[in-house]
């Protein structure tokens, strides 16, 4: 596993929102948790977008604030989802897991997690984490973080594989538009990413 956290993901179309999810274990943690009914671009943008309007990107200070100033935070335009205000909430509550679960350090979730299996577990336990999230979720750290502890192809299911189809399988603008390609052949054939 890495000792300093940093990956080569590519998928905001800003270098600064992308230098964040690769340097900042929280911002990688929130861009996919907001990845759902939305462009991944604008998914994974949300937690720049949250820095610049906080200051900073701090687990706690995101637990403690008050929901409705957090919830407006979040609406101001543009939104940093199609749904702010769930979103907003389900945010909160992700701090707060990691709080008092990681002691608020997010990196803990993976650095300590010494198998596959470990770390899935801890990963579908988070707030708004679901079993495919949490495949796609362990596949990002793997292959673009370089957090890769024994067996985790075992739990990043099919998201394991060299198939572009998921934002684990993103390093540039080129690789970001075969995943969406390949998004759009399997929604036209009735297939989902799993498949």
């Amino acid at each position: 596993m890495a000792a300093k956290f940093s990956g080569d993901l590519a998928i905001t179309g800003n270098d600064d929102a992308d230098h964040l999810l690769n340097n900042n274990p929280l911002a990688l943690l929130l861009g996919m948790l907001l990845d759902q009914q939305i462009p991944m671009e604008w998914a994974f943008k949300g937690p720049y977008t949250l820095l610049e309007r906080l200051g900073e990107l701090d687990t706690s200070q995101i637990a403690s604030m008050e929901p409705s100033k957090f919830e407006s935070v979040c609406k101001e335009k543009p939104a940093i989802h199609r749904f702010p205000s769930s979103m907003a909430g389900r945010i909160q509550d992700l701090c707060q897991h990691l709080i008092e679960n990681y002691d608020g350090d997010t990196e803990k979730l993976w650095t300590d997690s010494e198998t596959g299996e470990t770390l899935y577990n801890r990963l579908i336990a988070l707030p708004g984490f679901g079993a495919e999230k949490s495949m796609i979720f362990t596949a990002l750290l793997a292959k673009r973080m370089g957090c890769s502890p024994p067996g985790w192809q075992d739990y990043a299911g099919p998201f394991a594989d060299k198939t572009p189809r998921s934002v684990a399988d993103i390093n540039s603008q080129e690789s970001l538009t075969k995943v969406r390609a390949w998004k759009k052949a399997q929604k036209a054939a009735g297939k989902t990413k799993q498949d």
